[in-house]
């Protein structure tokens, strides 16, 4: 596959400060502002289309990547709506089908592109916070290209994402209620232990990998007038967004589409923030909808979605759990698309849009459907046990003795054998110290020579859940 070349750099939205494409960092350390990947127009100019219609097709748009991996992602096909466009008003009414991604996700894209970067740089283990469907694909990824993937869940996440992230044998740390706290406790140990960031809030690779498909709809059926995006973070409507905008850059379109991002009444700080016409943060007290997938409380790119909108001339909408769900079952019975709710909701913004004659019925329309619903049903609820086997499934007794003495104080590998009593072999002591290094419980640093272990902050919590065990037990 033929390359341009072609100059990426990660610049601020605040100060405009460029730093470095890699690695990849969010914030600015002048002024603490999000940072973005953007290109010297020029070579922008000069990028091309390249190779089949798949996610790498678009690679001289993203920044640099030597060892692309994939499992098939991208390519995913766009569904003229004829049924259900009949009882919306629109003619012309599309379905973006991201649920034909390898694990059924749009957020294979953002995997495809993070597990690339990791491996490029020389990781071995990938950390990523998650709501659900990055998860899933980060530990697909990963156990195709040989890494490891500790995933940080929140409480509510849906089953279906779940059980792949099980299967897929990621290493789980259920964390918080939602997933902005989860946010926080991944951000923490990628410092402590120095793993990959692939959370797709904390890393802005996952944007640059979104944006591929406004790439995609444009070559499917051209710029549509309007495009609906189910909102979270708002980090893919703005990708989005940033893709028409780099291809009017590139010379290859003229017009740019209304971006409208849509979110759960229960849950719309996005929404509340753009009626009110602000653009500073607006955080939900009490966030609240069965939309797992869009239920985040304080958004990351709430600014840079506001600003999306703003700038295409869009909306931004709420739409009730009621309306997700009948939208659901809508487009399963007369399209033959099966969408997770959260996806769901922009066919009810669509008919939103119809009903209050925001749109002209003869407008290009195009709802993005994230995920499949088979990854938000109740089916697997037996899996349900797993999560709290995560700490359990540790070897208790040998390994529960190291983490005991490095509690106390830092030790390295011989002091760590004479207090387990020489029982075993000293390769035997570095076996359970490199397994709890893997998992996170331990990290090893060098002094005067030696090759000391310290205690994590997750290692420590692992004991206190062994002593709550015991007591219950």
């Amino acid at each position: 596959m033929c390359r341009v070349a072609r100059v990426s750099f990660l610049e601020c939205n605040s100060c405009g400060s460029r730093f470095d494409a890699f690695p990849p960092k969010r914030l600015c350390g002048k002024c603490g502002g999000l940072l973005e990947y953007k290109y010297d127009r020029g070579k922008l100019e000069e990028a091309k289309f390249v190779g089949g219609f798949s996610f790498w097709r678009y690679r001289q748009f993203m920044p640099e990547v030597r060892k692309a991996v994939s499992m098939g992602e991208g390519g995913t096909p766009i569904h003229y709506a004829q049924r259900v466009a009949k009882t919306v008003g629109f003619r012309r009414l599309y379905f973006k089908d991201e649920t034909r991604n390898p694990t059924n996700s749009f957020r294979d894209r953002c995997a495809a592109l993070l597990v690339s970067n990791a491996l490029d740089l020389g990781f071995k283990t990938v950390v990523c916070a998650t709501n659900g469907n990055l998860g899933a694909s980060m530990a697909a990824y990963c156990a195709k290209f040989g890494l490891t993937c500790h995933v940080v869940v929140p409480r509510s996440v849906d089953l279906g994402k779940l059980a792949q992230m099980i299967v897929y044998d990621a290493v789980l740390e259920e964390y918080g209620e939602m997933v902005d706290e989860a946010l926080k406790r991944a951000e923490e140990i990628s410092r402590e232990t120095g793993w990959y960031q692939g959370s797709a809030e904390l890393n802005p690779l996952a944007l640059e990998a979104l944006k591929t498909i406004a790439y995609e709809v444009f070559e499917q059926i051209g710029v549509p007038d309007w495009f609906i995006v189910p909102m979270g973070s708002g980090g893919t409507l703005h990708a989005i967004w940033k893709g028409f905008r780099e291809l009017k850059e590139a010379g290859k379109i003229d017009v740019l589409p209304r971006m409208v991002g849509v979110q759960a009444e229960g849950c719309a700080p996005i929404v509340d923030a753009f009626l009110q016409k602000t653009s500073k943060p607006f955080s939900e007290a009490k966030p609240s909808t069965r939309a797992l997938a869009i239920l985040v409380g304080s958004p990351t790119y709430e600014r840079l979605a506001l600003n999306a909108i703003k700038e295409s001339g869009g909306l931004a909408l709420a739409v009730s759990d009621e309306e997700i769900f009948s939208a659901e079952k809508e487009i399963a019975k007369l399209e033959g698309i099966f969408a997770e709710p959260a996806s769901a909701a922009t066919y009810a913004a669509a008919k939103k849009l119809a009903d209050q004659k925001l749109a002209d019925e003869a407008d290009k329309v195009v709802c993005l459907i994230t995920g499949s619903g088979l990854k938000a049903t109740d089916v697997l609820q037996a899996l349900t046990k797993r999560r709290k086997m995560a700490v359990i499934g540790l070897e208790l007794s040998t390994k529960e003795k190291i983490l005991r003495i490095l509690s106390e104080r830092d030790a390295y590998g011989y002091e760590l054998w004479k207090e387990l009593g020489k029982t075993m072999t000293r390769a035997a002591v570095y076996q359970h110290l490199n397994e709890l290094s893997s998992k996170g419980l331990v990290v090893c640093y060098e002094k005067d020579g030696r090759k000391f272990f310290r205690i994590t902050k997750r290692g420590e919590e692992v004991l206190r859940a062994f002593d709550a065990i015991k007591i219950l037990t």
